[in-house]
């Protein structure tokens, strides 16, 4: 049984702030997944993709039937951090067998009942008592002190970030909805880059950066945060720069620089997810 998720918003200026109200979790790197453990068990993403075949580890499920819960599948690097790259390539791969971890951080239906309409703590309580964990299935720590520096020690740590979940009376699970009880705080990665060229349809950067050897490497597409007025203030200046086009892109001589902020860089020397923020002047 699929319940689509509950989704959250991002924190006013991506800030922690200190509030009774609140409880702050890790932000887990890895894949949104709810488990389904009703009649069978099952795995689906987030878009409601029933992934249960590709983690057979999974099939070992401590928790009782008639229990849904909410969380993220993600796999470990040698550091102890959750791995997204590797994360990714276990799920794309039919060969890779590295065993992941299904780390819950809610419920919606527990024994057979729904759930959604409790408080968060209600919910955190019966997560508790849902299952005890083993190798393949985790719960997510709460964090209630002051989320500002919990958010300082993710960072510090290069993790993802955190969720900073409103645990007042009217904090129940919000069933496919992007709500304010839930709002995270992003530990972006900045970075300065040449925009080398765009994409015809649907708009977007592509973006480069100085190589050992001088030359330009390519470091991925920007297809967050331009607005119409970029596009134009580009618009302007494209046909002095664009050298080479085909059906799908325009290249430009990289003399533009953009700010932008960028989940992490992958292994590859690519940015992940990245956003635009203001051309370099």
């Amino acid at each position: 049984m699929f319940i689509s998720p509950m989704l959250a918003s991002y924190a006013k200026d991506n800030k922690p702030f200190k509030s009774k109200h609140h409880i702050a979790e890790y932000k887990l790197d890895g894949l949104r997944c709810m488990i389904s453990n009703m009649d069978k068990l099952y795995v689906y993403t987030k878009h409601n993709y029933l992934i249960t075949n590709k983690f057979p580890e999974l099939y070992s499920c401590p928790l009782p039937e008639g229990t849904i819960l909410d969380g993220v599948l993600i796999m470990m690097d040698d550091q102890g951090k959750p791995d997204f790259e590797a994360m990714s390539a276990r799920f794309l791969s039919s060969k890779n067998k590295t065993p992941v971890i299904f780390c819950a951080f809610d419920i919606m239906r527990y024994k057979g009942i729904d759930v959604t309409g409790l408080t968060l703590l209600k919910r955190k309580e019966l997560l508790d008592k849902a299952f005890n964990e083993n190798d393949h299935y985790k719960k997510v720590k709460v964090f209630e002190g002051n989320a500002v520096d919990y958010f300082e020690q993710v960072r510090e740590q290069g993790l993802e970030g955190i969720i900073m979940k409103s645990k007042k009376e009217n904090s129940t699970y919000e069933i496919d909805k992007r709500s304010k009880q839930w709002q995270k705080v992003i530990n972006w990665t900045y970075a300065d880059v040449y925009i080398s060229g765009y994409r015809k349809n649907n708009f977007a950067l592509l973006a480069s950066i100085d190589a050992p050897d001088g030359s330009k490497f390519p470091v991925g597409v920007i297809e967050s945060g331009v607005t119409p007025i970029h596009q134009k203030a580009l618009d302007r200046l494209k046909k002095r720069l664009v050298f080479k086009e085909d059906q799908n892109f325009a290249y430009m001589e990289p003399r533009i620089m953009a700010k932008i902020k960028t989940r992490n860089w992958t292994k590859s020397g690519k940015l992940r997810k990245p956003v635009f923020m203001e051309f370099v002047i």
